[in-house]
């Protein structure tokens, strides 16, 4: 029983992204000369048997027609994963944005708290950072991404819907990932109890009622059989906490010279329609499980995480310049909000 959710929860966690990375990979890894032969590791919880390895597997046929081969690892621990890509053992392999910031603090800050409030910022924001004109930001010394693919809106399940505003967080038991601070910072600053987990038993403690409250896309409801947690009286706060993305990075010198750009050109081609499995999913909930929050608490909520992304910025623990552009993109989509012309811009 537990190995049949995680199989759902592989794929629901990271959302449909996950699929686009096939064609983008088959489209772009064209070869200098003959058959180059490359190694991707994945992260996927539950391995070989999990949908994120079964949506990619299909590579190391298709992708013989551009003149590359891959052998493909699959791992159920993304540290492992991570190690093994860094150690030179991987010449590529897919993370989540979060894992991938030790990579590219850059691109690893895109996933940062409320700094994306919608999809419409999201394909703003991806339009220019898997430009041409951005991809010297997509390298550091040896490290390339070469994909960025949208996992879904990240929301707080709360077991009670009366935990609605910033206030009703104090005190609260919060699941968040251990190997992700800025989770832990915004916890503890908002005076909660955070509760170390992963992605394998974030949303068990939720429904055994070891927490009050978890995060993720709409697609861990059904999978991870969320409607438990949720009863008799929570909720999924309507108020997207961040922009959750799969990143595919690899070793630049390791591929042909043109691969990175193609590949990211690709992704954003597959952006509307990622989206909109994201979006079907999101309207599958039923319309009363949502907790719709007043204007006032929205403008908290913002301001909470506006001041939270600027302490780890000033802790290293976000890149500045990202920072900039994220905040430029919800300007020129909101120019009237307060944060444009706040004294302690981003």
């Amino acid at each position: 029983m537990i190995e049949k959710k995680m199989l759902r929860a592989s794929w629901a966690v990271i959302g449909c992204a996950a699929l686009s990375v096939l064609p983008v990979i088959s489209a772009s890894a064209q070869s200098a000369g003959g058959m180059q032969h490359k190694t991707l590791c994945i992260f996927d919880p539950v391995g070989a048997n999990g949908l994120i390895f079964e949506s990619i597997k299909d590579i190391k046929t298709v992708s013989v027609n551009w003149g590359v081969t891959f052998d493909l690892k699959p791992y159920t621990d993304e540290r492992v994963a991570s190690e093994d890509f860094k150690s030179g053992v991987c010449d590529a392999v897919v993370l989540t944005g979060v894992a991938g910031r030790q990579y590219n603090p850059f691109m690893g800050t895109l996933d940062s708290l409320g700094a994306i409030p919608s999809y419409k910022h999201l394909r703003s924001a991806l339009q220019t950072l898997l430009s041409e004109k951005a991809a010297p930001r997509m390298t550091v010394g040896d490290y390339e991404v070469v994909g960025v693919f949208p996992g879904g809106a990240s929301y707080l399940y709360v077991n009670d819907r009366a935990i609605d505003s910033v206030p009703e967080l104090s005190g609260k038991r919060i699941a968040v990932l251990e190997a992700d601070p800025a989770q832990q910072e915004l916890v503890m600053k908002i005076g909660a109890s955070p509760v170390g987990a992963n992605l394998a038993t974030m949303y068990s403690k939720f429904n055994n009622g070891s927490v009050d409250i978890c995060a993720g896309p709409a697609a861990v409801y059904e999978a991870m059989e969320l409607y438990k947690g949720l009863q008799p009286k929570g909720g999924i706060v309507k108020f997207p906490l961040a922009q959750i993305t799969l990143q595919m990075l690899t070793h630049k010198n390791r591929f042909p010279q043109d691969f990175g750009q193609k590949a990211r050109d690709y992704a954003f081609a597959q952006f509307d329609k990622s989206i909109g499995k994201t979006q079907a999913i999101e309207a599958k909930i039923e319309p009363k499980l949502w907790v719709e929050i007043a204007q006032a608490d929205q403008l908290q909520y913002n301001e909470m995480f506006r001041q939270a992304r600027l302490t780890l910025r000033d802790k290293s623990i976000y890149d500045a310049k990202m920072l900039t552009v994220l905040s430029r993109v919800r300007c020129q989509i909101e120019p009237a909000s307060s944060e444009c012309t706040a004294a302690d811009k981003e």
